[in-house]
């Protein structure tokens, strides 16, 4: 059975939910190969004090050992929030061809929001983009989370 976008963002979407359980930043990852998801991260960044900690570096790390390459040639990477700086240089560095993407990040934003490495002629790797993809899910956990966060630090500093 092929899936679609839409199937394989859900399950990115539930490592975001993990990440929220754990009070991080709901941002999730999966790596799909041949119809499987081979690497799964989450936010992880407060849990362990790592600021390369992002979901992408996380699943990328684990489908490179899971491959035994570091090239991740023949894989999509689905993540619920537009790659930043660091996560687009590892993706092309894996040299993953295709990302797909929930909600733009107008904050840090580098695959076309900030700025838009995938097609970069100076680097050697283009990534193809499909963003979008269940971007009002995606877009809710975020702003749901910080809606969250900042009631709960009012609530913390008037007591």
């Amino acid at each position: 059975m092929k899936y679609d976008h839409d199937y394989w963002m859900t399950k990115a979407i539930a490592q975001a939910a993990k990440a929220r359980a754990k009070d991080e930043v709901p941002i999730g990852c999966v790596i799909v190969r041949g119809g499987k998801i081979i690497a799964r991260g989450h936010n992880l960044r407060e849990t362990t004090q790592d600021p390369a900690a992002h979901a992408e570096l996380i699943a990328i790390k684990k489908a490179a050992r899971k491959l035994n390459s570091w090239r991740l040639l023949n894989t999509t990477l689905y993540v619920t929030l537009e790659p930043c700086l660091m996560c687009m240089g590892a993706i092309i560095l894996a040299r993953i061809p295709t990302v797909v993407f929930g909600c733009h990040d107008p904050k840090g934003g580098a695959a076309g929001t900030l700025y838009d490495l995938s097609n970069d002629p100076r680097l050697n790797h283009r990534v193809e983009l499909v963003p979008r993809v269940l971007e009002g899910e995606c877009s809710s956990l975020l702003s749901s989370f910080f809606a969250e966060l900042r009631r709960r630090r009012r609530n913390a500093s008037a007591s």
